[in-house]
Protein backbone atom coordinates (compact mmCIF):
# COMPACT_ATOMS: atom_id res chain seq x y z
CA UNK A 1 0.00 0.00 0.00
CA UNK A 2 2.84 2.38 0.87
CA UNK A 3 4.49 1.70 -2.50
CA UNK A 4 1.22 2.51 -4.28
CA UNK A 5 0.88 5.77 -2.35
CA UNK A 6 4.47 6.71 -3.21
CA UNK A 7 3.82 6.03 -6.94
CA UNK A 8 0.72 8.21 -6.90
CA UNK A 9 2.61 10.99 -5.18
CA UNK A 10 5.39 10.79 -7.77
CA UNK A 11 2.85 11.02 -10.59
CA UNK A 12 1.15 13.99 -8.99
CA UNK A 13 4.49 15.65 -8.42
CA UNK A 14 5.47 15.11 -12.06
CA UNK A 15 2.13 16.49 -13.21
CA UNK A 16 2.54 19.58 -11.07
CA UNK A 17 6.08 20.05 -12.36
CA UNK A 18 4.96 19.71 -15.98
CA UNK A 19 2.08 22.13 -15.39
CA UNK A 20 4.53 24.65 -14.01
CA UNK A 21 6.85 24.21 -16.99
CA UNK A 22 3.88 24.46 -19.35
CA UNK A 23 2.83 27.80 -17.86
CA UNK A 24 6.42 29.03 -17.95
CA UNK A 25 6.85 28.19 -21.65
CA UNK A 26 3.44 29.63 -22.52
CA UNK A 27 4.30 32.85 -20.67
CA UNK A 28 7.66 33.09 -22.42
CA UNK A 29 5.97 32.36 -25.73
CA UNK A 30 3.35 35.04 -25.10
CA UNK A 31 6.05 37.60 -24.29
CA UNK A 32 7.90 36.79 -27.50
CA UNK A 33 4.63 36.84 -29.43
CA UNK A 34 3.92 40.36 -28.18
CA UNK A 35 7.39 41.35 -29.35
CA UNK A 36 6.46 39.93 -32.79
CA UNK A 37 9.22 37.35 -32.43
CA UNK A 38 6.92 34.64 -33.71
CA UNK A 39 9.61 32.10 -34.52
CA UNK A 40 10.95 31.94 -30.96
CA UNK A 41 7.40 32.12 -29.62
CA UNK A 42 6.64 29.00 -31.69
CA UNK A 43 9.57 27.17 -30.04
CA UNK A 44 8.26 27.94 -26.55
CA UNK A 45 4.72 26.93 -27.42
CA UNK A 46 6.01 23.62 -28.77
CA UNK A 47 7.82 23.06 -25.48
CA UNK A 48 4.62 23.92 -23.59
CA UNK A 49 2.53 21.26 -25.32
CA UNK A 50 5.16 18.58 -24.78
CA UNK A 51 5.08 15.20 -26.50
CA UNK A 52 1.42 14.46 -25.73
CA UNK A 53 0.06 17.74 -27.19
CA UNK A 54 -2.64 17.87 -24.54
CA UNK A 55 -2.63 21.54 -23.57
CA UNK A 56 -5.32 23.51 -25.43
CA UNK A 57 -3.83 26.93 -24.75
CA UNK A 58 -0.38 25.94 -25.94
CA UNK A 59 -1.77 24.34 -29.10
CA UNK A 60 -3.87 27.39 -29.93
CA UNK A 61 -0.97 29.74 -29.39
CA UNK A 62 1.27 27.52 -31.49
CA UNK A 63 -1.20 27.74 -34.35
CA UNK A 64 -1.33 31.53 -33.98
CA UNK A 65 2.47 31.78 -34.08
CA UNK A 66 2.56 29.71 -37.29
CA UNK A 67 -0.15 31.91 -38.78
CA UNK A 68 1.79 35.06 -37.96
CA UNK A 69 4.80 33.61 -39.79
CA UNK A 70 2.52 33.24 -42.84
CA UNK A 71 2.89 29.47 -42.67
CA UNK A 72 -0.81 29.15 -43.37
CA UNK A 73 -0.78 25.49 -44.33
CA UNK A 74 0.99 24.49 -41.10
CA UNK A 75 -1.32 26.75 -39.09
CA UNK A 76 -4.37 25.20 -40.74
CA UNK A 77 -3.18 21.71 -39.85
CA UNK A 78 -2.69 22.80 -36.25
CA UNK A 79 -6.21 24.24 -35.90
CA UNK A 80 -7.71 21.24 -37.67
CA UNK A 81 -5.95 18.97 -35.18
CA UNK A 82 -7.35 21.02 -32.28
CA UNK A 83 -10.88 20.75 -33.67
CA UNK A 84 -10.53 16.99 -34.18
CA UNK A 85 -9.35 16.45 -30.58
CA UNK A 86 -11.72 18.83 -28.78
CA UNK A 87 -14.66 16.44 -28.59
CA UNK A 88 -17.97 18.26 -27.97
CA UNK A 89 -16.41 21.41 -26.52
CA UNK A 90 -18.31 23.98 -28.62
CA UNK A 91 -16.21 26.93 -27.46
CA UNK A 92 -12.98 25.24 -28.57
CA UNK A 93 -14.57 24.01 -31.81
CA UNK A 94 -15.85 27.48 -32.70
CA UNK A 95 -12.42 29.09 -32.18
CA UNK A 96 -10.54 26.29 -33.94
CA UNK A 97 -12.76 26.43 -37.04
CA UNK A 98 -12.67 30.23 -37.06
CA UNK A 99 -8.86 30.18 -37.14
CA UNK A 100 -8.90 27.33 -39.65
CA UNK A 101 -11.12 29.48 -41.89
CA UNK A 102 -8.63 32.34 -41.62
CA UNK A 103 -5.77 30.04 -42.63
CA UNK A 104 -7.69 28.78 -45.66
CA UNK A 105 -8.63 32.32 -46.63
CA UNK A 106 -5.01 33.47 -46.62
CA UNK A 107 -4.09 30.41 -48.70
CA UNK A 108 -6.74 31.41 -51.31
CA UNK A 109 -8.67 28.23 -50.57
CA UNK A 110 -11.99 30.01 -50.60
CA UNK A 111 -14.37 27.04 -50.65
CA UNK A 112 -12.57 25.42 -47.71
CA UNK A 113 -12.58 28.76 -45.88
CA UNK A 114 -16.36 29.15 -46.28
CA UNK A 115 -16.92 25.61 -44.99
CA UNK A 116 -14.72 26.23 -41.91
CA UNK A 117 -16.52 29.47 -41.01
CA UNK A 118 -19.88 27.74 -41.28
CA UNK A 119 -18.69 25.03 -38.87
CA UNK A 120 -17.53 27.73 -36.49
CA UNK A 121 -20.95 29.42 -36.55
CA UNK A 122 -22.68 26.10 -35.93
CA UNK A 123 -20.84 25.95 -32.62
CA UNK A 124 -21.19 29.66 -31.84
CA UNK A 125 -23.97 31.34 -33.88
CA UNK A 126 -23.52 34.69 -32.11
CA UNK A 127 -19.91 35.28 -33.19
CA UNK A 128 -20.15 38.40 -35.36
CA UNK A 129 -16.50 38.31 -36.39
CA UNK A 130 -16.91 34.83 -37.83
CA UNK A 131 -20.13 35.91 -39.55
CA UNK A 132 -18.32 38.85 -41.15
CA UNK A 133 -15.42 36.66 -42.25
CA UNK A 134 -17.88 34.18 -43.76
CA UNK A 135 -19.59 36.92 -45.79
CA UNK A 136 -16.21 38.20 -46.96
CA UNK A 137 -15.05 34.73 -48.03
CA UNK A 138 -18.35 34.08 -49.84
CA UNK A 139 -18.03 37.34 -51.77
CA UNK A 140 -14.44 36.50 -52.75
CA UNK A 141 -15.55 33.04 -53.85
CA UNK A 142 -18.36 34.53 -55.95
CA UNK A 143 -15.91 36.90 -57.64
CA UNK A 144 -13.53 34.05 -58.38
CA UNK A 145 -16.30 31.90 -59.84
CA UNK A 146 -17.44 34.78 -62.06
CA UNK A 147 -13.86 35.40 -63.17
CA UNK A 148 -13.35 31.72 -63.95
CA UNK A 149 -16.61 31.71 -65.92
CA UNK A 150 -15.54 34.78 -67.91
CA UNK A 151 -12.13 33.26 -68.61
CA UNK A 152 -13.79 30.07 -69.81
CA UNK A 153 -16.17 32.00 -72.07
CA UNK A 154 -13.30 34.05 -73.47
CA UNK A 155 -11.34 30.88 -74.17
CA UNK A 156 -14.34 29.28 -75.88
CA UNK A 157 -14.89 32.41 -77.99
CA UNK A 158 -11.22 32.48 -78.89
CA UNK A 159 -11.34 28.82 -79.94
CA UNK A 160 -14.51 29.47 -81.98
CA UNK A 161 -12.89 32.42 -83.76
CA UNK A 162 -9.81 30.34 -84.42
CA UNK A 163 -11.92 27.55 -85.96
CA UNK A 164 -13.91 30.13 -87.93
CA UNK A 165 -10.74 31.68 -89.32
CA UNK A 166 -9.41 28.25 -90.16
CA UNK A 167 -12.61 27.37 -92.05
CA UNK A 168 -12.46 30.70 -93.90
CA UNK A 169 -8.83 30.09 -94.87
CA UNK A 170 -9.75 26.65 -96.17
CA UNK A 171 -12.63 28.15 -98.18
CA UNK A 172 -10.31 30.80 -99.62
CA UNK A 173 -7.78 28.11 -100.59
CA UNK A 174 -10.53 26.09 -102.27
CA UNK A 175 -11.70 29.18 -104.15
CA UNK A 176 -8.15 29.92 -105.33
CA UNK A 177 -7.74 26.31 -106.39
CA UNK A 178 -11.00 26.37 -108.34
CA UNK A 179 -10.08 29.74 -109.90
CA UNK A 180 -6.70 28.43 -111.04
CA UNK A 181 -8.40 25.39 -112.51
CA UNK A 182 -10.94 27.55 -114.35
CA UNK A 183 -8.17 29.85 -115.61
CA UNK A 184 -6.25 26.85 -116.94
CA UNK A 185 -9.30 25.47 -118.70
CA UNK A 186 -10.03 28.91 -120.15
CA UNK A 187 -6.43 29.27 -121.32
CA UNK A 188 -6.55 25.85 -122.96
CA UNK A 189 -9.70 26.85 -124.85
CA UNK A 190 -8.24 30.18 -125.94
CA UNK A 191 -4.88 28.68 -126.96
CA UNK A 192 -5.59 25.30 -128.58
CA UNK A 193 -2.33 25.52 -130.57
CA UNK A 194 -0.31 25.68 -127.35
CA UNK A 195 -2.11 22.65 -126.02
CA UNK A 196 -1.47 20.76 -129.24
CA UNK A 197 2.17 21.83 -129.17
CA UNK A 198 2.50 20.58 -125.59
CA UNK A 199 1.05 17.25 -126.66
CA UNK A 200 3.38 17.17 -129.67
CA UNK A 201 6.40 17.89 -127.48
CA UNK A 202 5.28 15.21 -125.10
CA UNK A 203 4.93 12.77 -127.97
CA UNK A 204 8.40 13.59 -129.20
CA UNK A 205 9.77 13.02 -125.74
CA UNK A 206 8.04 9.67 -125.65
CA UNK A 207 9.62 8.81 -129.02
CA UNK A 208 13.23 9.19 -127.86
CA UNK A 209 15.41 6.37 -129.16
CA UNK A 210 16.25 3.59 -126.81
CA UNK A 211 20.06 3.59 -126.32
CA UNK A 212 19.97 -0.19 -126.06
CA UNK A 213 18.60 -0.47 -129.66
CA UNK A 214 20.94 2.08 -131.38
CA UNK A 215 22.62 0.75 -134.53
CA UNK A 216 26.38 0.84 -135.04
CA UNK A 217 26.22 3.69 -137.57
CA UNK A 218 24.01 5.78 -135.30
CA UNK A 219 26.34 5.17 -132.40
CA UNK A 220 29.34 6.38 -134.43
CA UNK A 221 27.49 9.55 -135.50
CA UNK A 222 26.47 10.25 -131.91
CA UNK A 223 30.03 9.78 -130.69
CA UNK A 224 31.39 12.12 -133.37
CA UNK A 225 28.80 14.76 -132.43
CA UNK A 226 29.67 14.42 -128.76
CA UNK A 227 33.40 14.88 -129.52
CA UNK A 228 32.67 18.01 -131.55
CA UNK A 229 30.55 19.47 -128.72
CA UNK A 230 33.25 18.72 -126.21
CA UNK A 231 35.91 20.44 -128.39
CA UNK A 232 33.74 23.54 -128.66
CA UNK A 233 33.22 23.55 -124.91
CA UNK A 234 36.94 23.30 -124.23
CA UNK A 235 37.57 26.20 -126.60
CA UNK A 236 35.02 28.32 -124.74
CA UNK A 237 36.63 27.50 -121.39
CA UNK A 238 40.07 28.29 -122.77
CA UNK A 239 38.95 31.71 -123.97
CA UNK A 240 37.34 32.45 -120.58
CA UNK A 241 40.51 31.56 -118.73
CA UNK A 242 42.60 33.72 -121.00
CA UNK A 243 40.46 36.71 -120.11
CA UNK A 244 41.00 35.95 -116.43
CA UNK A 245 37.29 35.63 -115.73
CA UNK A 246 36.30 34.26 -112.31
CA UNK A 247 33.01 32.47 -112.60
CA UNK A 248 31.15 29.36 -111.89
CA UNK A 249 32.04 27.19 -114.86
CA UNK A 250 29.02 25.03 -114.29
CA UNK A 251 26.73 27.99 -114.95
CA UNK A 252 28.73 29.15 -117.97
CA UNK A 253 28.08 25.95 -119.88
Amino acid sequence: MKQFIIAVLLILQASVLFAQQEKKYIKQGNDLYQQQNYKDAEKNYRLSVGKKNQTVEGNFNLGDALYKQKRYEDAGKQFDKIAASSGNNKAVLAKAYHNLGNSFLESKKLEESVAAYKKSLLNNPTDEETRYNLAYAQEKLKQKQNQDKNNKNNKNNKDKNKDKNKDQNNKDKDKDKDKNKDDKNKDDKQNPDKNNQDKKDQGQQDQKPDPNNVSKDDAERMLEAFNNDEKQTQDKLKNKKIKGARMNIEKDW
